[in-house]
């Protein structure tokens, strides 16, 4: 049996476009290797967006889908009821640092590309910039950033944003979404397992990782 380490590292980026077969195992499997140790910290998404605008709504439509999951491994911030958007978002980025202990950042927000990207959904380190794409100066938001090309950028950015088609934004949110979802049992299994070994046992603790993957890969992919 070939055991990986639930964290090897892989590309500081990766992209993945929503139609590809078993999307959103490998959005998971990214996903982990970007995240810190289980228990060492907090682990924060916020999903950025308004569903005032079709393009721009597959971050609070994550949060959506996530908050339906029932989610726990992790901390949701950003759903259409609730989203975290140009007007608020200082005030959001204020009150996670706030509510969470030094947390750990994943920013997650539409943006425009080229004809060829549209669909892709980029994951990778450092933060998301959200606003680039209509020239709004906004903070930059995470440690992680999560990112999908709803549209072309180039001209007009704020109309095409508009006019983007919602099927294609829900199909990558469902993506994201059930890629976050399954990220997370991994997370959590990872950490019940180190948990209950000695803090002093570090072989124990790296093999409890190990096992976590395999276990919970099948099951998930299946």
């Amino acid at each position: 049996m070939n055991l990986k380490h639930l964290f090897d590292r892989k590309p500081d980026s990766y992209s993945v476009h929503y139609e590809e077969q078993q999307a959103a195992s490998v959005f998971a499997d990214h996903l982990l290797t970007l995240l810190p140790p289980p228990g060492s910290c907090p682990v924060v998404f916020a999903f950025i967006g308004t569903d005032r605008s079709t393009g721009d709504s597959l971050g609070p439509l994550v949060g959506t889908l996530l908050e339906e999951k029932k989610v726990t491994a992790f901390h949701m911030y950003g759903t259409l009821e609730n989203p975290v958007h140009a007007v608020n978002l200082t005030e959001k980025l204020a009150l996670i640092e706030k509510e969470h202990e030094h947390p750990f950042i994943v920013g997650a927000d539409a943006c425009l590309g080229r004809l060829k990207s549209v669909g892709h959904i980029q994951i990778g380190k450092g933060p998301v910039k959200p606003g680039a794409g209509v020239n709004k100066q906004l903070p930059a938001v995470g440690e992680a950033h999560i990112t999908g090309i709803v549209n072309v950028s180039g001209f007009m950015e704020f109309f095409v944003l508009q006019n983007t088609r919602l099927h294609l934004v829900m199909s990558m949110a469902r993506v994201i979404a059930d890629g976050i979802a399954k990220a997370s049992i991994r997370y959590s299994a990872s950490a019940l397992l180190q948990q209950s070994l000695s803090q002093s046992d570090q072989d124990l603790k790296h093999q409890a990782a190990m096992y976590a993957k395999q276990l919970f890969k099948k099951d998930i992919e299946s």
